[in-house]
């Protein structure tokens, strides 16, 4: 049998006509797929590659209030870490950790290829006829239509999947994306890196959670999880959080949820040790884990699992 990559910007066709772009690969167990816009297609919609061959359906899609889906895939494709450079080569992919504003970021896409610029706005927001879309990151990248769900990577780090913008690669333009990491903690994906796939097993008392984090942290500072984003969910149920720290240390868990304009601490472990955990059952919406150091500096691992 036949045997074909998915690559990260490389096109697919939902029915006849349609088409969008592959964000990046990713595994759900041993169930290959990938990532892309939640515009482009709704559960249960077949898909075919590139080349037309029978490639996948849609195993979820969120579109509007975010913009993101996965496909899962037939034997026949293989979920590789690369995305098209549109030069006959392809640009490795190592992990997912997020630039900051004003990072150089590149877009790859099925109609215009590779294109780069700058990030420019974290936690934006974009308003189609269909509703709006929160949490997007905006860039100076161009984009025409068919890159929509094509890939964004800064270096060799997945940053997220294009959303939508204005103007055009002739005159440039503005397109924002939506963040990675959001969608591999809203579905359970991992994404396929270069590192290998699955991860090795995590160590330490925050074991058994969809998705776990790890960070560095001074005394008297504090850090936003998943890496200064936040994650969505879109019905009521038990947001499960573990802190694993250092010995010695006071390290403090909080939960926040965006409530209006305003994040606000839904639920708060504070004891004196280095491990705490949290169990809040809270309605749909957008939430974050706030990890704070009281006292002792060192690395910590957070572990959650979300409704």
């Amino acid at each position: 049998m036949p045997l074909h990559d998915l690559v990260g910007g490389n096109a697919f066709y939902i029915g006849v006509t349609r088409r969008c772009s592959i964000a990046f690969p990713v595994l759900k167990g041993a169930q290959s797929g990938f990532v892309t816009a939640g515009h482009c297609g709704a559960k249960g919609m077949s898909t075919t590659g590139f080349n037309r061959v029978a490639q996948g359906v849609f195993q979820a899609s969120d579109f509007p209030a975010d913009d993101y889906a996965w496909v899962s895939v037939t034997p026949a494709w293989t979920a590789t870490p690369a995305v098209d450079n549109g030069q006959g080569g392809t640009v490795p992919v190592a992990g997912a950790k997020p630039a900051i504003e004003g990072a150089s970021v590149c877009r790859a896409g099925s109609t215009t290829d590779f294109h780069c610029g700058l990030i420019q706005q974290h936690d934006a927001s974009i308003a189609y006829p269909q509703g709006t879309v929160f949490g997007l990151t905006r860039t100076t990248v161009c984009a025409e239509g068919g890159d929509s769900g094509g890939a964004f990577i800064s270096a060799d780090q997945a940053q997220g999947i294009a959303s939508g913008g204005s103007g055009d690669c002739n005159l440039g333009g503005v397109t924002y994306f939506q963040p990675i990491l959001e969608v591999l903690s809203a579905y359970g994906l991992e994404l396929r890196t270069t590192a290998g796939n699955p991860p090795p097993p995590t160590t330490g008392t925050c074991t058994g959670y969809t998705s776990t984090y790890d960070g560095t942290l001074e005394a008297g500072k504090s850090a936003y999880q998943p890496q200064g984003l936040s994650y969505t969910t879109k019905i009521t149920g038990l947001h499960a959080g573990c802190l694993d720290g250092p010995l010695g240390a006071d390290l403090d868990l909080y939960l926040q949820k965006l409530i209006g304009a305003t994040w606000q601490t839904v639920a708060t472990a504070d004891g004196p040790g280095p491990d705490e955990k949290i169990g809040y059952t809270g309605t749909a919406g957008r939430y974050r884990y706030k990890v704070g150091a009281t006292a002792g500096s060192g690395a910590y691992t957070l572990g959650f699992s979300a409704p």
